[in-house]
């Protein structure tokens, strides 16, 4: 299997017909034919469903596309390395942020890598954890901002804050005390993510110990919903207490702390053990850590900082 095979298959994926990718390509159609079905026939599987209309991928080919472009990402990234060890970090850096991370954080670190790194060209990927982590584990993302510091295969982890997750409701609640117990946010109707949520998850087994069924009256997986919710007083919930920074100074929502240990979120910073880091995206994830500790340290993201000193 040659890599250029690999790179006239992504291109004949993208392009939907032998045709226009040789033309893309700059490749014979009858070439390219040939690299195809050479190809197929070292894997023992068909790729390429072929029609009068072009090409569509099988399932394996579906499966085979997703590898074939991280074995090509891993190549430009060893090319990029090679080619940087004496220069100035320069290229693609792809960084994942949860949503309730990127409100914040999004603007200071580009900010900051425009300042300092102005030859990297970076991109932000807002998803949930559950999406960043596999991404990340799969080599889509350099780095990302992950919640939980438990060791999982193929991530290194560093640790950066904890923070805060608070009881969140109406501005036009009466009588909101300045801490809640548990057992007292149970009489609250509550609007909250799904389950399968990391911060659901959080709640969820802070809340077991205590035997705590909490009321809630409709699951959200859009933070934005979540607080048009909570503002129209549909429902309270629970957050980050940065997540919700604006909209308690412009008098839309409330908040209170929780008496409980088990309301905390460890922010962790994560990059792939299996594929080395090039210049840029260590000089980006160095930098992502220094903007995070100064916006803790600033009081800007609310939370404890957790990680070593200088980023």
């Amino acid at each position: 299997m040659e890599l250029r095979q690999l790179r006239y298959f992504v291109g004949v994926s993208e392009s939907g017909s032998l045709l226009k990718a040789s033309a893309r390509l700059h490749v014979a159609q009858p070439a390219l034919g040939q690299q195809m079905s050479a190809l197929e026939d070292e894997l023992g599987v068909r790729l390429l469903d072929r029609s009068s209309k072009g090409v569509s991928l099988t399932a394996s080919g579906k499966t085979f596309l997703e590898h074939a472009k991280v074995v090509l990402a891993d190549v430009e990234r060893a090319r990029l390395v090679v080619r940087e060890s004496a220069s100035v970090p320069s290229g693609e850096v792809a960084i994942g942020l949860p949503t309730t991370v990127s409100l914040g954080a999004t603007l200071p670190i580009l900010r900051a890598c425009r300042e300092r790194l102005p030859q990297v060209r970076l991109q932000v990927v807002e998803a949930y954890s559950g999406f960043l982590r596999e991404w990340l584990q799969s080599g889509r993302l350099d780095l990302a901002i992950l919640y939980g510091d438990k060791p999982e295969s193929g991530l290194a982890k560093r640790a950066l804050l904890d923070e805060e997750l608070v009881f969140v409701t109406s501005a036009q609640a009466a009588r909101l005390p300045k801490k809640l117990t548990l057992d007292k946010l149970a009489r609250w109707p509550l609007v909250l993510p799904s389950r399968e949520h990391g911060l659901r998850r959080i709640i969820d087994e802070a809340c077991a110990p205590l035997g705590l069924q909490l009321d809630v009256v409709a699951e959200i997986d859009s933070l934005p919903s979540v607080k048009s919710a909570a503002e129209e007083g549909i429902g309270s919930t629970i957050l980050p207490l940065g997540s919700v920074a604006q909209e308690i100074a412009a008098g839309k929502l409330l908040a209170a702390k929780i008496d409980s240990p088990g309301m905390l979120r460890r922010v962790v910073c994560a990059t792939s053990v299996t594929r080395p880091a090039t210049l840029a995206s260590a000089a980006v994830t160095a930098l992502t850590q220094e903007v995070i500790q100064s916006m803790v340290l600033s009081r800007a993201w609310p939370g404890r900082w957790v990680g070593k000193n200088g980023g």
